[in-house]
């Protein structure tokens, strides 16, 4: 079954990350950082099924060289928290053949990067053949007409309601940084989503193949099943070497519990078209008597013959048929029909409550994630605060990224401090264990349902067996049902 994976990172210094060393491990080749001297082997590193550098028009030739091309990104970068490169991972299809691998990277990303004036340094790899992907590192500032490196951002003086610039107590003029590409925009991470699963549907359509892959999420699809959560790279090693994961669990459970669901789904589906079938055909459904066809197809059963089993099968099957009449007060086809459209209507409410509370435990999970993220750099900027004069700054330049991540998760627990500037993690956690217990509601009134359906399945059958075509009902007294 193809799949959709698209995920964007930036590699940056501030994170102890080298361009120079990326590259080589995605590309499988040994690479000297001129930077600091290190020098990156990967040559003994397998799975690498082919590599590619793409240059735009006005770019130097040299950088079709990798070492020369991110020795040349390290170098203009001075900052120690520099991003030095974006990485793109996407899924490659498995339905698509080897052979077109190469091709299909080199023309996305050409129409994608490359003609905005990016350098793109792809590699494919293909050491799970389950899992072929492709990592595409580009370079974050403009390349001039004149082959040199063009500036990220640019100043930008704000100004007072008369134009002029504003000064601030320091000395300083009041401004902003203004990137000088596009290539930040948020709204690309869409755009690039969109167009590689444009991409990759046309090259299956063209094969031949029936799959098709989605960038949207099953919501935005408006496929209403659970989506399974990401491995991550250690816990797919595990599960690849046959160790059980907890992650693993999780997404053999949602599996499981989602091909529950569609198969409900199909079951009352079909005896909604049935329902929908009878309407139409010339018969008075109010007349035809559903319970005097279940109850003869129990006395029936009275009858020996060879086969015992079969014989206590069929007559477990048909008392089961009967109960669901029974709890039901199922006289006539239209009581039948408006149970069946009731059954309809409650696997649908469970499957939105299911929904629900799963994206209220996704968002639980993410704010104890970041939290646990809060929790590792907010002694970093308590520290910051006690440091006074050049020891304040040179600390400000070492951990500027942890500082500043600190302020803006502040922002963040706002939303759920209700002004009080006190998160209670604990309550969250309570909530956690609260909606698992929901969840595990929902499960039960799924299968609780399914034997509903399964009973309305037997009394859809037994009507079936008979051909019902009644036009004066049987008249049935309680004596006549012996159980």
């Amino acid at each position: 079954m193809a799949i959709f994976h698209h995920s964007i990172k930036l590699i940056s210094r501030g994170k102890g990350k080298s361009a120079v060393a990326s590259s080589a491990y995605r590309s499988g080749t040994k690479i000297t950082n001129e930077y600091d001297g290190v020098t990156h082997d990967y040559t003994h590193k397998g799975g690498i099924h082919s590599s590619a550098i793409l240059l735009p028009p006005h770019a130097p030739k040299e950088y079709a060289d990798r070492s020369i091309l991110w020795n040349a990104v390290e170098m203009i970068e001075k900052q120690h928290n520099a991003q030095l490169a974006r990485e793109i991972e996407v899924s490659i299809p498995k339905e698509i053949p080897s052979y077109l691998w190469r091709r299909m990277m080199i023309d996305f990303c050409n129409s994608n990067f490359v003609k905005q004036g990016m350098i793109a340094d792809l590699s494919i790899h293909n050491k799970d053949p389950n899992n072929p992907h492709c990592h595409i590192m580009l370079t974050m500032r403009p390349i001039k007409e004149n082959g040199k490196w063009g500036a990220k951002s640019r100043k930008e003086y704000i100004l007072d309601d008369s134009g002029n610039r504003i000064k601030l107590p320091s000395g300083n003029w009041k401004s902003t940084k203004v990137d000088t590409m596009d290539w930040n925009s948020q709204d690309n991470a869409e755009v690039w989503r969109a167009n590689w699963s444009e991409h990759c549907n046309l090259y299956l359509e063209n094969l031949g193949c029936e799959e098709r892959i989605d960038h949207r999420s099953y919501e935005r699809q408006g496929i209403d099943q659970i989506p399974s959560i990401h491995l991550g790279v250690s816990a797919s090693q595990m599960e690849q070497k046959g160790i059980e994961t907890d992650r693993g669990n999780i997404n053999r459970q949602i599996h499981d519990d989602n091909k529950e669901v569609k198969i409900i789904k199909a079951r009352i589906t079909r005896l909604m078209k049935w329902q929908r079938e009878l309407k139409a055909q010339p018969l008075d459904l109010e007349k035809a008597d559903v319970k005097a066809s279940v109850l003869g197809k129990l006395q029936a059963n009275n009858v020996v013959v060879n086969n015992q089993y079969q014989t206590i099968k069929s007559l477990k099957a048909n008392t089961s048929a009967w109960y669901f009449i029974q709890t039901h007060n199922i006289e006539s086809m239209h009581d039948f029909a408006n149970k069946i459209s009731d059954l309809n209507a409650s696997f649908y409410t469970i499957k939105k409550e299911r929904i629900a509370i799963k994206k209220k435990m996704e968002s639980i999970d993410k704010r104890l994630e970041l939290w646990s993220e809060y929790q590792k750099v907010v002694p970093i900027k308590k520290k910051y605060q006690k440091l006074q004069g050049k020891d304040k700054e040179q600390f400000y330049d070492k951990h500027q990224i942890e500082i500043e991540r600190v302020d803006e998760l502040g922002k963040v627990w706002a939303k759920f401090s209700n002004g009080s500037r006190k998160i209670n993690v604990s309550d969250w956690t309570k909530e956690r264990t609260s909606l698992e217990q929901d969840m595990s509601l929902c499960e039960w009134k799924l299968k609780a349902l399914k034997t509903e359906i399964g009973r309305a399945e037997k009394v859809k059958q037994i009507l079936e067996e008979q051909r019902i075509e009644i036009v004066e009902p049987r008249k049935i007294k309680d004596r006549d049902v012996i159980i």
